[in-house]
């Protein structure tokens, strides 16, 4: 599976945004999807995923502001992210095929990231 993102740039506090992923590749409708994201210093860490035996799945730090979701029609992983914050900045990555915990960043396969910043 390739995956490319896109939907990332610069909104204020309290704003939103909507990112996606697209996925090529014929194992995609099988695949567990995973979004994390990293901010400069700091390790990646775990946003979001959707996961056919668990569901969706979220961080504590976004629980109830962002929302995973897939159409696999068009083959594409969305994280419509609401009431952001500026420790929300970061660039997000997306991940299909976790090879264990979907909590991990160690995924079969990585998209090359979009920068999302917050402004205060």
């Amino acid at each position: 599976v390739q995956l490319e993102e896109s939907g990332g740039g610069l909104v204020q506090a309290g704003g939103s945004l909507r990112l996606s992923c697209a996925a090529s590749g014929r194992t995609f409708r099988r695949s567990d999807m995973g979004w994390f994201r990293q901010a400069p210093g700091k390790e990646r860490e775990f946003v979001a995923a959707f996961t056919w035996s668990a569901g969706t799945v979220y961080a504590d730090s976004v629980q109830g502001r962002f929302t995973i979701s897939r159409d696999n029609g068009k083959n594409t992983v969305y994280l419509q992210m609401n009431s952001l914050k500026p420790e929300d900045t970061g660039v997000y990555y997306c991940a299909a095929d976790p090879r264990g915990s979907f909590y991990i960043p160690q995924y079969e396969n990585w998209g090359q990231g979009t920068q999302v910043t917050v402004s205060s």
